[in-house]
């Protein structure tokens, strides 16, 4: 998966499960900060990716990346999320623990680690 669209995944589930504001999302694996910010209500979402300069949005579970132009569903049950990058056809999931958010891509088989 794209390592900026792991981090808006990351981004949403780690707000919608959460409740906790903020304008970016730390990636561990990177060492670095993503500049999103946006609206993450109920199942709306309206985030905008500053790294790529487009918007990372729609209606949960249904997302849309218009970064490249692919479709991402994120299903979130309690603090458990999964989904399915149609961009990179590999599926995804992860869980969230105050800022926390762990995420697993099965594109890549392995774990990310990211912070609110």
């Amino acid at each position: 998966m794209d390592v900026s669209t792991r981090a808006c995944i990351a981004y949403v589930a780690g707000r919608s499960i959460s409740g906790k504001a903020g304008s970016n999302v730390y990636d561990y694996s990177q060492s670095r900060h993503y500049s999103v910010s946006g609206n993450v209500k109920g199942k709306t979402v309206n985030v905008y990716d500053y790294e790529r300069s487009c918007n990372f949005s729609g209606t949960l579970p249904s997302l849309y990346d218009y970064g490249r132009s692919a479709h991402v569903s994120i299903d979130i049950k309690g603090k458990q999320f999964s989904g399915y990058d149609y961009g990179d056809s590999h599926h995804f999931s992860g869980s969230v623990n105050g800022g926390s958010v762990n995420l697993y891509d099965y594109g890549t088989s392995q774990h990310y680690s990211y912070s609110l």
